[in-house]
């Protein structure tokens, strides 16, 4: 675990969980995203995993990694914010994860697994929380399992049955879910397009909330802005002709997560 706390920290201070991609880092993440440049104006901790597997993807394909207290790489993280609560000063009412490609499908495992512990998402260029499900992995493996039907876009469920896989994860739980921005790129054929549109189903059925607009080149031109209920619980964003991944916005983010005013964020 890599662990940015400002000098200026709050004294019970929120909580990142900024995850890299496939083939990424820590420091990868800590250098390419401007989350811990910002945690010096605003007194929060940025937690950056590092995944144990050999090619450095992170596993979102074992039960255990999907399941509350399964065990894998989702309970590894969630300790890591228990670590920063308990000698850090983190406030363990104030978490967030973030994630680009592999760390976006472990944000939204993290999301579904552990929605007692975080608070919002960030989401750039994932695929539905279980998609990624693969029957032989387990946790721990060498290798993170790949799924190739998710990743080319032909998981495609209900959004009832997406919610009640969501749901699956953590059996017996009645509490609220984190809320949830989402990005995928049109011309994503990594994770393929098809990816958003099913993330889409899954946390408007696990939010309770329905599809109400979309907004034309928000936040920027070229993406539409897709609002879910008023907008407080679920958006998503299509990125036209942007391919995998797209790219964080760090200010956005924040903002998502209620650490930096709204009037603040830049425009590109």
């Amino acid at each position: 675990m890599y662990i940015y706390v400002p000098t200026t920290k709050l004294s019970l201070a929120p909580i990142i969980v900024a995850i890299h991609w496939c083939s990424g880092s820590a420091n990868d993440y800590f250098t390419s995203t401007g989350y811990a440049t910002y945690a010096d104006t605003y007194g929060y901790i940025v937690i950056y995993p590092d995944s144990p597997s050999s090619d450095n993807c992170w596993d979102v394909a074992s039960l255990a990694s999907l399941t509350h207290n399964g065990g894998g790489d989702s309970l590894t993280i969630v300790n890591m914010v228990k670590y920063a609560t308990a000698n850090y000063g983190g406030d363990a009412s104030k978490v967030y994860a973030t994630g680009l490609s592999s760390g976006a499908m472990m944000t939204n495992v993290l999301a579904g697994a552990y929605p007692d512990v975080f608070k919002a998402g960030t989401v750039y260029s994932g695929v539905p929380d279980g998609c990624f499900y693969v029957s032989s992995a387990t946790a721990g493996m060498s290798q993170a399992a790949w799924n190739s039907t998710c990743s080319g876009g032909l998981s495609v469920q209900t959004a009832q049955q997406w919610g009640n896989l969501v749901r699956s994860y953590y059996p017996g739980y009645t509490g609220s879910y984190p809320k949830m921005a989402i990005y995928h790129g049109t011309a994503d054929f990594t994770l393929a397009y098809q990816n958003l549109a099913e993330q889409m189903k899954e946390w408007s059925n696990v939010l309770g909330v329905s599809w109400s607009q979309n907004i034309s080149n928000t936040p920027i031109a070229g993406y539409t802005k897709m609002v879910y209920g008023d907008g407080t619980k679920l958006v998503g964003f299509s990125a036209l002709d942007v391919g995998h991944s797209v790219p964080v916005r760090t200010e956005d983010d924040l903002v998502w997560f209620g650490l930096m005013p709204s009037r603040v964020v830049l425009s590109g």
